[in-house]
């Protein structure tokens, strides 16, 4: 049994620094960004005084709302150094859910970039802060963020009232090696040191508290199931605002010295270039991620046989997807893990040498040092094996609870330390856990987690919804999409179109129902409870109707 390991995210980087100074640490393939362990680590103090210079002391929040960058890696590791907590920001977040998340998180600064896709994120920010277009940078005083004080832009432009990366990483200049020492010395590896928000039973996004040693024991033992070694170069297009991509991605791989290779925005083609043009050994994805790359035209063009393992994660990968990737992308010791962000993430694995079946039907079974058993929902009771019952789990994984809500962290975490994550599962006599389903009506569409009640709440301050239920109903691209079943308030009418344009900008694309449905009633229970699974039933005859 693996040992647990009681360090901080940047001793870890140091320790590996010190082993192999000149082995690839960051590779960013399509601009010839390259770093060895050595500058690296040098670029992560530096990025640790650049946040030190902007008055965040240890335990201090700062959010960073953007796409995989080359920057990332710097502030996770960096914020590992000097101890003030990464908050990642969701980068289909509109205004609401940034304001949420960055009044629920006391962040105190935001790393940002200008823009994605359709959407300027800095005039999203100047909206919530009229008041940082007159600022002088770092010192905004915001009167619906009062705590935020320091904004910084990655981009080519200058904005008002904010710092260049550029100068945010001279500003690092100010912090002496002396001071950053000391601070270093200060933390523990029990410190909370990233904070990621997560769709909850309650409908808000709720932030997840992870130490140091929830997030490394894990990174080390995703790694070990792999087999990774600093030989390996990992392949990461998904996004680093998500545990996949900075816990089983950057984490993971530099936990044995290997390279990240990551991909700033996923493109199925841009995936491939890159693993044949670093000779990748190693790719992650969702499975939507997978497919796409597996359906592109002129797939057998790259030259990926230097791929070997991986991870599947996200949602349940299909039979056929799990061959193709083995067979066409060569990938034999591809893992299948399972966990939730309150887990950090990964509670159960797949280990390279299982047999193709157990790989497809199962999510693995348990990480060292973790347990997991099949719980009778609402109990501690165990139930037997092959039973169904729900999936919970205790050991070092579990987070340390929901920051600023104790209600929730008691609803999830029980009195004997056990994590209950409301997924359904079975679990058979070589412990291989089957997911089956879910306790709670969380959507998940391609790998992102939708809770219904969130896209309720806002859907009900529409002028003529009366009532609204949102449900996940199966889609073959996605796995699951979002649709709304809308009663109207009396004398009301109104088309479909128009309730996805009052959406529009204000919530996620991926949250924006796929299918709307105007209808009477609800299948109620005799004591008047709305029977979710009873919508659902409706969508296959609602759908033929429409089309």
């Amino acid at each position: 049994m693996a040992e647990l390991v009681y360090q901080t995210i940047g001793e870890l980087l140091e320790e590996k620094a010190a082993q192999y100074p000149n082995r690839e640490a960051l590779v960013y393939s399509d601009r010839d960004y390259r770093m060895t362990y050595a500058q690296f680590n040098k670029h992560s103090d530096l990025v640790a005084k650049a946040l030190m210079a902007i008055e965040l002391e240890k335990g201090h929040h700062f959010s960073v709302w953007t796409t995989n960058v080359p920057q990332w890696p710097g502030l996770q590791f960096g914020s590992g150094k000097m101890g003030a907590p990464l908050v990642t920001v969701n980068t289909s977040y509109r205004t609401s859910e940034l304001e949420y998340l960055l009044k629920q998180s006391d962040s105190r600064a935001i790393i940002l970039i200008d823009n994605y896709r359709d959407h300027a994120f800095i005039d999203t920010l100047y909206d919530l802060c009229p008041e940082l277009k007159e600022c002088e940078p770092g010192k905004l005083q915001s009167t619906r963020l009062p705590l935020l004080k320091s904004v910084v832009v990655i981009s080519d432009k200058k904005y008002p009232g904010t710092f260049t990366y550029e100068e945010f990483l001279a500003n690092g200049s100010r912090i002496s090696d002396e001071q950053l020492e000391q601070r270093k010395q200060s933390l523990n590896y029990d410190d909370v040191i990233n904070i990621q928000y997560t769709s909850g039973t309650t409908g808000f996004p709720k932030g997840v508290m992870l130490r140091h040693s929830n997030l490394i024991n894990n990174a080390i033992n995703i790694a070990e199931c792999m087999k990774l070694t600093h030989e390996d170069r990992l392949c990461i297009p998904v996004p680093f605002f998500h545990c996949f991509g900075c816990v089983i991605g950057t984490l993971a791989i530099v936990s044995v010295g290997g390279t990240m290779v990551p991909v700033q925005e996923f493109h199925p083609e841009e995936v491939l270039r890159t693993v044949e043009k670093e000779q990748c050994t190693a790719l992650h994805g969702v499975p939507t991620m997978f497919i796409s790359e597996l359906n592109l035209p002129n797939i057998s063009s790259f030259d990926v046989s230097s791929l070997r393992t991986g991870v599947m994660a996200g949602s349940n990968c299909p039979i056929e997807v799990m061959r193709d990737v083995i067979n066409k992308l060569g990938m034999e010791d591809v893992t299948i893990c399972y966990g939730q962000t309150e887990s950090s993430p990964v509670l159960t694995q797949t280990r390279v040498d299982d047999p193709l079946n157990l790989k497809v039907e199962t999510v693995g079974r348990a990480l060292p040092n973790v347990e997991v058993k099949i719980m009778k929902p609402g109990t501690n009771e165990e139930v037997p094996r092959g039973e169904q019952g729900e999936i919970c789990a205790r050991g070092y994984v579990v987070m340390k609870g929901y920051y600023n809500n104790p209600d929730a962290t008691k609803e999830a975490i029980d009195t004997d330390n056990w994590l209950h994550t409301g997924d359904l599962g079975t679990m058979d006599e070589n412990g291989y856990v089957r997911v089956t389903g879910r306790l709670k009506d969380m959507i998940i569409r391609g790998g992102e987690n939708v809770y219904p009640r969130e896209i309720e709440e806002f859907l009900y301050q529409h002028p003529k919804v009366l009532d609204v239920q949102v449900t996940g109903v199966p889609d073959e691209k996605y796995g699951e999409e979002v649709a709304a079943w809308i009663i109207l308030k009396e004398g009301q009418t109104a088309v479909e179109e128009e309730i996805r344009d009052f959406c529009k900008g204000k919530i996620s694309r991926h949250k924006i129902p796929r299918y709307i449905f105007f209808v009477d009633s609800y299948p109620m229970t005799a004591s008047g409870k709305i029977q979710k699974f009873k919508i659902r039933e409706q969508f296959a005859s609602l759908v033929k109707t429409m089309h």
